[in-house]
């Protein structure tokens, strides 16, 4: 029986390349690599949306928080066996004024309501969260300095410790995307994954599946 996995995160699940201000192609995006190592035996449904949160509604932006739309995204692609969550980054923008440990909490709400969509499980909830890599200080030399503001370096870097709180609270997998060895963030904003990262990743959550599916 062919598993169904849904990858709900945001830019960096969507494939942005930061170096074209496009996206990587099918070839590229470590959610098509994923499948590519997985096999037919396995389903990848990316659901990546640049700008996504956890938890908060965006101000400027409508139709972000991914609280208010994981249900219809499970619903619409069950039955499920498997959802990652990669999430995090947009919830360090000054905006939302919220340090490491709030859009922690962020991430559990939205977690807690993936594992209580019941409808949506072939079997057991199964849920593997991701903490994104870190964003580098050399962010704040690029264009995406103002849209980020000043603090979002400090925040992302303690997401991993939180994420890892929330995944043990709820008894979720869990995996630090910014240990995996080479991982990088491309130089031209410094906060979306590198051509090769997304390679990396998938190499990393191919070894995962086989030990969680």
């Amino acid at each position: 029986m062919q598993k169904n996995i849904l990858c709900f995160g945001d830019s960096n699940t969507h494939g942005y390349n930061s170096k074209t201000g496009g996206r990587f192609d099918v070839n590229e995006r470590w959610t098509k690599l994923l499948q590519k190592n997985l096999g037919d035996d396995y389903y990848i449904i990316e659901e990546g949306l640049s700008g996504r949160t956890t938890s908060f509604e965006d101000p400027v932006f409508e139709g972000l928080c991914g609280l208010n739309v994981i249900y219809p995204c499970m619903m619409s692609h069950e039955p499920l066996d498997l959802v990652i969550i990669m999430l995090g980054t947009n919830d360090t923008k000054d905006r939302f004024n919220a340090n490491s440990f709030i859009i922690g909490k962020g991430l559990e709400r939205l977690a807690q309501k993936t594992i209580d969509t019941h409808a949506a499980w072939r079997g057991a909830p199964n849920v593997l969260l991701i903490a994104p890599p870190p964003i580098h200080p050399d962010y704040a030399k690029t264009a995406v300095a103002g849209e980020m503001g000043d603090k979002c370096v400090e925040r992302s870097r303690g997401l991993a410790k939180e994420f890892k709180d929330v995944a043990d609270r709820l008894h979720c997998h869990f995996l630090d995307a910014g240990s995996i060895p080479g991982i990088e963030m491309y130089p031209y904003d410094w906060m979306h994954l590198s051509l090769e990262s997304h390679k990396l990743l998938a190499d990393e959550l191919t070894k995962v599946m086989k030990e969680i599916l």
